[in-house]
């Protein structure tokens, strides 16, 4: 398939003059109601991933496999240009090489590559480490020499804010620049100060995961080259909800009639593109 247009499409949002909210999606049929309902882009989150493949928390199980065949099934799905969450890229540079080439070719508009030290380490009791800056730099240089299309967009992640503080926050962020990133993704930047100084810092389109209350001003995110900030990940939480309270109520007797909030046929129909799929038949079987 060809993903040129999605990547420019999302390149436009990275480079442009306001910040968006891309929808989180888990699968085809979320990013389809995500693209009907006129999201600019898609976001799909490592722990959200590791929730639609496996069941499985955020403890770093999913393989780059499993990850880049839903983002191929959720891609083929549509046309919503989908930014992945890369992790760590499954390993050491050579592993993020990789990982780079294989979501590119799932069609991948965006991914991030952080500098967190991944799978916890033995020893850490769940305390959040990063690598070294020349072992986050050498990732992200490997992850630009994976990239085959130019139009796919590499974001520099880090979460150094809240772990080894701002200051580290801003080197590693003008070193990922200097390097060659398309945009730089922090997470952990609660307060306008932060913000500030990081944007004051780097050039580069900034992507935020969580919007604290003082940061909830639109206006002034895209000001300071905000282009993304993430929403979290409801849908697929309101989905795992929706799922166990109807099987509850079948467990305890309810009649299949009585259960409520059900899709409407209609929503099935439009999310399934039914129509193209008869349409097809119609054609090609004669119905």
């Amino acid at each position: 398939m060809d993903w040129k247009d999605r990547r420019r499409k999302f390149r436009q949002v990275i480079g442009g003059t306001r910040c968006i909210r891309p929808g989180s999606v888990h699968d085809a049929l979320s990013a389809r109601i995500a693209e009907d309902l006129g999201f600019e882009a898609g976001m799909l989150g490592g722990s959200v991933a590791s929730l639609a493949v496996l069941g499985a928390p955020d403890v770093m199980v999913l393989t780059l496999s499993e990850l880049a065949g839903l983002v191929l099934r959720i891609n083929r799905a549509g046309n919503l240009p989908l930014m992945i969450d890369a992790d760590h890229g499954f390993g050491n540079a050579l592993n993020v090489q990789r990982t780079v080439e294989e979501l590119e070719t799932a069609g991948a508009a965006g991914l991030s590559i952080e500098d967190t030290d991944l799978p916890e380490p033995y020893g850490s009791q769940g305390k959040t480490r990063l690598l070294s800056l020349e072992q986050g730099v050498g990732k992200m240089q490997a992850a630009l020499a994976g990239r085959q299309d130019p139009d796919l967009v590499i974001a520099g992640r880090t979460s150094a804010p809240s772990v080894t503080g701002l200051e580290d926050a801003i080197a590693r962020a003008k070193a990922y620049e200097e390097v060659g990133v398309d945009a730089i993704f922090m997470i952990g930047l609660n307060t306008r100060a932060d913000l500030d100084a990081v944007s004051a810092a780097v050039k580069l389109p900034l992507i935020i995961g969580g919007v604290p209350a003082e940061l909830d001003d639109w206006d002034y995110l895209s000001e300071r080259r905000v282009r993304i900030a993430l929403q979290g990940h409801q849908p697929i939480s309101a989905a795992i909800a929706a799922v166990e309270q109807t099987l509850r109520a079948l467990r305890d007797g309810a009649h299949p009639s009585e259960i409520g909030g059900l899709a409407a046929p209609d929503l099935i129909r439009r999310v399934t593109r039914a129509d193209s799929y008869e349409e097809l038949a119609d054609r090609t079987l004669g119905r």
